[in-house]
């Protein structure tokens, strides 16, 4: 069996914001393995969000983000159950990185449940013209798989950060949930542009 060094767990925990003893324990489950103890971190951290996700909020911050042009701003509500976890630094931070991602991306939904009907169906009418030639039995998937990639860009959560494109919001959301114990949600978003 492999020891696990200190120098591991910090790395992990460094990458991760996750308490030490669970970045230990991923890393024990995978005999060292870096990646695949990140993934079994992603793993525990959706399952910590749902457990938590019916525990109501009752503080939280509004991250504000400005681009340097002075053109664009957005600001987003992050909430949480208590003002310990509301007032700490990295708190703080992943509203403003949130924020930022608002102002570049622009999205139009927070969640896939904001998405309503009409805006199905908008979407539906145009991608079905696009794979009319298709094959028939492929039509109704291809149509599926276009709707999920147009909605994807539309959705926050469902978004790829702009400073890791390898995780979503949402995979941030449920590692600040992991990381802090505590149920996180983005409540509003507003972007501003001069433009």
């Amino acid at each position: 069996m492999n020891t696990i060094s200190s120098e591991q767990i910090k790395e992990l925990r460094n990458q991760t914001g996750i308490s030490v003893m669970q970045c230990k324990k991923a890393l024990e489950e995978t005999g060292g393995d870096m990646e695949k103890a990140l993934v079994v971190l992603r793993k525990k951290g959706a399952e910590v969000a749902a457990k938590k996700s019916d525990r109501e909020f009752g503080a939280g911050v509004i991250g504000v983000y400005v681009h340097n042009t002075n053109e664009v701003a957005a600001m987003v509500q992050l909430a949480c159950e208590t003002d310990f976890v509301a007032k700490n630094e990295q708190f703080v931070a992943l509203a403003r990185d949130i924020a930022m991602q608002v102002a570049a991306l622009n999205p139009t939904f927070i969640k896939r449940e904001e998405v309503d009907e009409e805006a199905q169906e908008a979407a539906k009418a145009v991608f079905s013209a696009e794979v009319q030639d298709k094959p028939a039995d492929l039509q109704e998937k291809i149509l599926q798989g276009k709707l999920d990639a147009y909605f994807k860009e539309q959705i926050l959560l469902e978004q790829s950060f702009v400073k890791n494109l390898e995780q979503t919001i949402g995979d941030m959301l449920k590692g600040a949930i992991q990381a802090f114990g505590e149920n996180i949600d983005v409540i509003a978003i507003e972007r501003l542009s001069v433009k």
